[in-house]
């Protein structure tokens, strides 16, 4: 190492200045807009104006005649062409046993709208302009069906069917537990508490929209996208489409946030790609932001009737939860795995609940379906159990804190199996809890809250003492190293940055192992030509990459003191290597890393490795929220965030703190204004536009402290690190709607803190302070 280099600076463990934003905020990024291929068209889509129709007729005659037009498609010439539908994997089942059953989504409408902004007609053009004058040209003829859009439109007796196989409405079910041994608990109980809670659905509103370009090359299709999951979503074209793995190449540049929302293919990508296909040139959809909140898929959207039954000592013996899941008119497999699965996997927490009967459903309703976002099922089980802790604790007359404590999982019990079968490796709930509380001074609340009266507020604590799942369930990745004669090390990972700073995670473990200067490091992501894997989703990114690129980087200092005991004319034991340099140990003969990679015969020292991780991690937290309530307005400010969360080893602390904060904001966004509406009678869409749809702004954040404890690494990789990217969101929500409900408490409307429902609007909190 030459004299006065620290690279430990830049390795894991240190705030190290994300490598990702110099070039991000000089506007030097490239996202998929950005990109125009030569000759290229452009296409844009007519989309349904009805929630639910018979489509009688579509004349396009007129449209494919205009100036610039090159091409115009509907539902029928994709079917003629042999295009699919997206594929939804047969792994669910209706109540009565039989298989799940959904309509499947096409590229474009066939026969029937279920939806409104259902794309039903693509116009390729020359220019925006032309593609926008041919698409007021078609004429689509209508016949309305009824609509159902609430869950209890489609699950009332009679009611219209979104898909006649799917009797009820019932797309699929999943039952979960001992309904015998549940029932005997409550019947037993010395106290049952039940709420009737909503997750209402949210949009995921990434900063950059949708977009895509496909490019014909020869007898290839290159596909550039905005994505979490391209090799997921190169596999899905290659269904719709019946090509090849070999014909189809996805490439991602900059994505400006994914969310959940980016992690599948959508129907107007096939048409994009099919298009490009058929007319031999580059075709690119770019859309507008109307299109995002009609047609991109929404997240949560649950209702459930949720129970506990407890000893006279606040013990939970029983839970009991039946959730209605509004997974839209097309239900995907994520979409109802999601609900159907992931989400009962958290429900229990870190509480030692061994008893328990779940039954969650799948409904088709006339409205966008649903996927991933942000925490996917995780955040709609914990709100769910941390409102009825609350809710129990005020029940029995205990506070909120000491009913979590007689409720936590007993370190000892470590490695826990809870309720659903899941195996937490490792966790220390209960000091993680004791660390909240003391963080949040929640002893010394009073005294804040006397304070807050003589300003004519009223004010609120609450908690949300939690564990999230992470992994996707998908513990393999695929890494190539490179050492390279021109002083860079390049690392391949098919898992992708979307504003998250993993690239800057990753270095820094780069660095861990070869201990160069940091910018000698390039990340590169995003291209299914050079290399497949799973993705980022379910915050899985850095445990199982990262564990991967730490595996690539050994081998190839492995592979490399192979190559300079050659060099050296000595034993590889006699080697040693640090800064960049291997070393006879105790002599001052060496070679250089990337002296050693220029001798190779191709300039560089090549790894590709393939690691696996041996399960999930389960990262947890406890937030303590406080807010203030302006009693005349309604107004929830939130005075106080803290938390203190259990990630594992921190690679990047920095970054870590800024997930929490991110995830924080995204959780409140919920918990007090977002919500995706559709008008109950016609379907129609009532919050399309940002002036409508009411996204967290950043006066919401005043007092955030997040705090790391490391001293309980994950068990299941080699780093040790748990997922992080999710746990924000988690916590906040029920954080902050418990602390409305606790401050309308101490007001005197505890039945009220009880019924709430989300969004927690100025005009739903000032009717709970006047009934």
């Amino acid at each position: 190492m030459p004299d006065g280099m620290d690279f430990g600076r830049f390795g894991s463990g240190r705030d190290v200045r994300r490598i990702e934003d110099a070039g991000l905020l000089a506007g030097k990024g490239r996202f998929t807009d950005d990109f125009t291929a030569q000759n290229q068209t452009v296409i844009g889509f007519l989309r349904s104006p009805h929630a639910h129709a018979r489509i009688v007729s579509i004349d396009t005659d007129a449209a494919a005649s205009m100036p610039g037009v090159v091409g115009v498609l509907t539902g029928a010439d994709l079917a003629a062409a042999g295009v699919k539908p997206l594929p939804v994997g047969p792994i669910f089942k209706r109540p009565d046993g039989s298989p799940g059953a959904t309509p499947l989504r096409p590229g474009l409408a066939q026969d029937t709208v279920r939806f409104v902004g259902e794309a039903v007609v693509a116009v390729v053009a020359e220019t925006a302009d032309q593609m926008r004058d041919a698409l007021e040209a078609v004429v689509v003829e209508y016949e309305e069906s009824p609509v159902v859009t609430t869950l209890a439109q489609a699950t009332a007796p009679g009611a219209p069917l979104i898909w006649a196989e799917a009797t009820g409405n019932i797309a699929a079910q999943m039952t979960h537990g001992d309904r015998a041994a549940c029932d005997a608990a409550f019947a037993s109980a010395a106290h049952v508490v039940s709420l009737d809670l909503k997750n209402q659905r949210l949009a995921p509103m990434s900063m950059e929209p949708r977009a895509s370009l496909a490019t014909p090359e020869g007898n290839r299709i290159t596909l550039r996208v905005s994505s979490q999951m391209p090799s997921g979503q190169r596999d899905t074209l290659c269904a719709t489409l019946g090509l090849t793995k070999e014909e189809v190449r996805v490439v991602v540049g900059d994505v400006g946030g994914g969310f959940g929302m980016k992690t599948g293919l959508y129907p107007e990508d096939i048409v994009v790609v099919h298009a490009a296909r058929a007319l031999g040139r580059p075709v690119k959809w770019t859309p507008v932001r109307i299109e995002e909140f009609l047609s991109a898929t929404h997240g949560r959207d649950i209702e459930s009737h949720a129970e506990l039954a407890l000893d006279p000592d606040g013990k939970i013996t029983g839970f009991r939860i039946r959730t209605l899941a509004n997974v839209g008119a097309y239900a995907g497999t994520t979409g109802m795995i999601i609900q159907l699965m992931i989400g009962p996997w958290v429900s229990t927490s870190i509480y030692d609940i061994r008893t328990i009967d779940f039954e969650m459903s799948a409904v088709l309703t006339n409205t966008a379906p649903t996927a991933a976002y942000r925490g996917a099922g995780r955040p709609e089980a914990i709100y769910i159990i941390e409102r009825l802790m609350d809710a129990a604790a005020r029940k029995i007359g205990l506070d909120p804190a000491e009913i979590r404590r007689r409720n936590v999982i007993d370190p000892a019990l470590m490695p826990y199996r809870n309720a659903m079968g899941q195996v937490y490796d490792s966790g220390q709930f209960g000091s993680i809890l004791e660390q909240g509380l003391e963080l949040a001074d929640w002893n010394g609340f009073a005294a804040r809250e006397t304070e807050s009266r003589a300003r004519g507020r009223l004010r609120g604590r609450g908690i949300a003492s939690f564990l999230e799942w992470t992994g996707g369930n998908a513990f393999e990745e695929r890494v190539t190293c490179q050492v390279a004669a021109d002083g860079t090390i390049e690392v391949y990972a098919s898992t992708m940055p979307m504003g998250q700073g993993i690239a800057t995670s990753y270095a820094q473990l780069v660095v861990d192992t070869f201990q160069v200067e940091i910018e000698r490091i390039r990340i590169v992501t995003g291209d299914t030509d050079r290399g497949q894997g799973f993705g980022s989703a379910g915050s899985r990114s850095l445990f199982t990459a990262g564990s991967a690129i730490k595996h690539a980087s050994e081998t190839a200092v492995a592979n490399g003191k192979e190559l300079a005991a050659e060099v050296l004319e000595v034993a590889v034991a006699d080697l040693e290597y640090a800064g960049g340099a291997f070393r006879v140990a105790g002599t001052d003969r060496a070679i250089g890393l990337f002296d050693l990679a220029a001798r190779q015969p191709d300039k560089r020292i090549y790894v590709d490795a393939t690691s696996s991780v041996s399960g999930p991690s389960w990262p947890n937290g406890c937030h303590v929220c406080e807010v203030e309530i302006d009693p005349d307005t309604g107004v929830v400010e939130i005075v106080s965030y803290k938390s203190v969360n259990d990630v594992g080893r921190v690679v990047n602390p920095m970054i870590v703190r800024g997930q929490l904060d991110g995830g924080a904001v995204q959780g409140i966004g919920q918990a007090l204004g977002e919500f995706m509406q559709y008008d109950p009678e016609s379907g129609q869409v009532m919050t399309a536009s940002i002036m409508d749809y009411v996204m967290p702004r950043a006066e919401i954040i005043r007092d955030f402290e997040h705090r790391l404890d490391q001293s309980i690494p994950c068990l299941n990789n080699p780093l040790g690190v748990k997922g992080v990217g999710e746990l924000g969101t988690i916590g906040a929500t029920p954080a902050v709607v418990n602390a409305v409900g606790d401050a309308l408490v101490r007001a005197g409307r505890a039945r009220q803190a009880d019924t709430l429902q989300m969004p927690l609007t100025p005009a739903v909190v000032w009717a709970a302070l006047q009934a």
